[in-house]
Parts: C-alpha cells; structure tokens; sequence
C-alpha cells in the first residue's frame, strides 16, 4: 500500500456540527486518513465539562505553549481525529481543536508571534502562507460560532476534495499549497529533526528529553500526536519554563 502524499491543505468553515460530521466522514470515506484532517470551533456540544479540563494545570500549563493535546473526550466525531486539545487562542479564547491544527497552534503560540499585537490565528495561518484577508474571516466566523475544517490532501486529488467541501456546505473555501508541519515524521534522528518552534523553546537537554519520548511512543503506537503529546508530557516532568519561555530549568526532585 502506497503512503499517503499529502501535498496541499483545503480549509472551509461550516456554520454547525452537523455538517462537520458529515464532511469529516465523508473524508475519511473518500480516502483521507484521519491523521490529515483538521477540525476547530467554540461550540462543540459534549458530554465532557470542556471547563473541567482547561482548568487543570497538567494540561493547559499555561495555554497554548506548552502542547495542550490529550485524548479524544468530545464524542464520536472529534474521536476519529488524531489528537484533541482545548486550547485559549489569542483575539479568539477557547477553542477545542482536533487533528494536527492543534499543534501548530501551539508552535505558533510559542515561537517569535506570541509577543507581537497579532498573535493568534490569524497570525498562525499566514504564517502557514494564507492570505491575511481570509485568516481573518475564518477567526471573525469562528468567533460567530462557525467551525474550521482543514484537511491534508493530494495535490492530484485536490480539485475532487474540494468539489467535495463545498457539496457538504464548506464556505470560504481555501487551498494551501503545502500540508501542515510536523514536528517528525516518523522517529526524530537528530535536533533538526524538531519543527523550529519547538526546538526555540527548549534547552539542548530538554530538547533530548523530548525526542527520547517521542520516539518511544512513536515505535509503541505510530501516532504521531500521541507521541507529541509524550514528548511534551516528558519535558515538563523534567523541566520548568525561564524568564525567556525556554524550558531549561531542571526541577528538583521532591521525595
């Protein structure tokens, strides 16, 4: 079986859940795998308490910084995707955020934006290279209530995935000519190997400690957002966050 090429990155927004749950499976039932599709809103409806999450400190640790990615708790659509997190996003607030979105939110959130007056999604997607104009009609819609879908497609293919968004009530429909980062693909043989935002904020050991996890869990489960979130998880038992955002301070150990 031939491996997935995904090449370039197909974004709408859809004004209600239902629709989401229908483009996503009609995604995944047209050949995208789950690991290339993207989902973000404001008004997931759920049995889990989301306040009840973004209240613990092990999982936000202080927002979008520091990889605020864990299992899939908000029903059957978003527990298709890969990772989900609910993540504070500045000029937005709270969102929860299934499949790789979610970390590029949160390298974007830690890397050199964070600082400035524009951080936030629109900020995030055109560093991805979208136009600012529609960056920032998808942060006004998901404001509204509307819901952000993206998914990773061929770039021979893209032409049909598109007709099939817009079928399934996909607006503002745009197409970035290349897929999501990644922070590795596959096992991380080196520092390099780390996306830049995540190499900027960790010291030389903790960015060792980081890819020692993540490639442990890469080779137990071949997830590569379970291993992210690994991989963060590993850092922060080990490590404390200085006055610059770089995580570097080895904590003492407490009996």
């Amino acid at each position: 079986m031939s491996e997935y090429q995904a090449e370039r990155t197909i974004s709408a927004v859809f004004k209600n859940q239902n629709q989401v749950n229908d483009v996503v499976q009609r995604l995944i039932d047209r050949g995208v795998p789950k690991d290339y599709i993207s989902v973000m809103g404001r008004n997931f409806q759920s049995e889990t308490r989301i306040a009840g999450f973004i209240t613990k400190r092990d999982v936000i640790l202080g927002g979008l910084r520091q990889g605020a990615l864990f299992g899939s708790f908000f029903g059957s659509l978003l527990g298709l995707l890969t990772g989900v997190g609910v993540l504070f996003v500045p000029f937005l607030g709270t969102i929860v955020a299934g499949g790789p979105i979610g970390a590029v939110l949160l390298g974007a959130a830690s890397g050199a934006i964070a600082g400035s007056a524009g951080a936030g999604l629109v900020s995030a997607l055109v560093t991805l290279g979208m136009p600012e104009d529609k960056a920032a009609i998808y942060q006004t819609r998901l404001q509204a209530g509307d819901f952000l879908v993206m998914a990773e497609v061929p770039a021979n293919r893209s032409g049909e995935y598109q007709l099939l968004i817009e079928g399934a009530g996909g607006e503002e429909v745009h197409t970035l000519e290349k897929a999501l980062p990644r922070a590795c693909k596959g096992d991380c043989n080196s520092i390099e190997d780390l996306a830049p935002e995540v190499r900027s904020h960790l010291s030389e050991e903790a960015q060792n400690t980081f890819m020692q996890a993540y490639n442990t869990t890469i080779k137990e489960s071949n997830d590569e957002s379970k291993a992210e979130q690994a991989a963060w998880q590993a850092v922060h038992q080990k490590f404390d966050e200085d006055e610059k955002g770089v995580w570097s301070k080895a904590k003492t150990s407490v009996s």
